[in-house]
């Protein structure tokens, strides 16, 4: 997180901070793991009510953000989800909040609206199985007849699509890159749960096998969404960074009190000089994920030049070393760390997901490989 806040960015995290404490404590997480959604509706309007979904629109469209930087705003209230591994698409909908307000117009005002106020949920489906799940790689299709767009194919993992009232499908037409926002109660739509290592969030297989949409249900221009597609991949992947920092520095601290607190043969367990390597090990990875996904999080709300680069820098970083972090964490704790009633397994399964979500570390070192050969092309 931000060294310094501004006084508007603390009260955001501070009012973030103490609403999550209060509404999904642990034990609430743990209640609600087999509810269908993963958190109540109530919950998530009142989150609305305190800025998580308007920070990336306009304020033409209703949003603004709190500093002049709302991507940047959001990482704030993004690490304390993180923090608390708190439910919610956070993600999801502020990707498609960030869309629909981007492309402007009255075709999606309403949608817009009630995202805005937490009473709809809305989510991308970007991602698709294997043997396609390569970053970048989009294999459903979308063909024009008549007035109509008819959407054929895949989408995995797609997250709260089961709660989620509208989908913006990224798909693949004759032109180029192609983006619908689609009811979920369109015919031929079906959406199949899929298990997952966490608790706190629900994933699902979206299936379009002839779905047909007005074609007023472009979000954009028909083929014309590359450039739309990859600033939602990178709001996307600032987002989870900043989650999984949260995450990070909560398990952290947690283990350097456990260490501080458990004695091994009359001595604390942070006294031992094996320890202390590791955990100095762990604290250089710690500082190095804040100031790396601090910085990404300033070049994509700028749109800096090296916003691919340091995005997917940031990705691969974090995603390698919070995993790594993590695990240690749970090897310190000895025992209890693997048992269900502590809390650190869900800190664990928050950062281990998030490392596969939009694109695994390798992934995005071959991505991050393809930015500097195009740069090497252009000198």
């Amino acid at each position: 997180m931000l060294l310094e806040l501004d006084p508007d960015q603390e009260v955001l995290r501070e009012a973030t901070a103490r609403y999550l404490t209060d509404r999904v404590p642990t034990e609430t997480i743990r209640r609600l793991r087999n509810d269908a959604s993963g958190f109540e509706a109530d919950y998530w309007r009142a989150g609305a009510e305190l800025g998580w979904t308007s920070l990336l629109v306009s304020e033409e469209n209703g949003g603004g953000s709190i500093s002049g930087a709302g991507l940047v705003d959001l990482t704030v209230a993004a690490h304390e989800f993180g923090l608390r591994a708190a439910p919610g698409p956070l993600v999801p909908t502020n990707v498609v909040a960030a869309a629909l307000s981007a492309v402007g117009g009255a075709a999606h005002e309403a949608v817009l609206a009630g995202l805005l106020e937490g009473t709809a949920i809305a989510s991308w489906c970007y991602g698709e199985p294997a043997p396609n799940d390569r970053l970048g790689t989009v294999e459903l299709t979308c063909r024009v007849e008549g007035d109509e767009i008819v959407l054929d194919g895949v989408k995995r993992p797609v997250e709260s699509a089961g709660v989620a009232q509208f989908l913006l499908v990224t798909g693949r037409s004759e032109a180029g890159l192609t983006q619908v926002l689609v009811p979920t109660d369109t015919p031929g739509l079906t959406v199949e749960p899929l298990r997952t290592v966490d608790l706190t969030r629900r994933f699902a297989t979206v299936r379009f096998d002839g779905v047909r949409v007005p074609a007023s249900a472009l979000v954009g221009e028909l083929g014309g969404a590359a450039e739309q597609v990859e600033r939602q991949l990178q709001l996307a992947l600032v987002i989870l960074c900043a989650e999984s920092v949260g995450s990070m520095q909560a398990a952290f601290d947690m283990t350097v009190q456990w260490a501080f607190e458990r004695y091994s043969f009359g001595r604390p367990l942070a006294s031992y000089q094996e320890l202390k390597h590791r955990f100095a090990d762990m604290k250089s990875w710690l500082e190095a994920a804040h100031a790396i996904s601090d910085t990404a999080a300033s070049a994509v709300d700028a749109e800096s030049p090296d916003a691919p680069e340091l995005v997917s820098a940031a990705k691969a970083f974090i995603g390698e070393y919070g995993a790594e972090l993590l695990q240690d964490c749970v090897q310190i704790h000895g025992g209890i760390g693997v048992t269900f009633e502590h809390d650190l397994h869900l800190f664990l399964r928050r950062v281990v997901l998030d490392r596969a979500l939009y694109g695994t570390p390798a992934e995005h070192r071959q991505r991050i490989a393809g930015v500097v050969e195009h740069l090497k092309e252009r000198a």
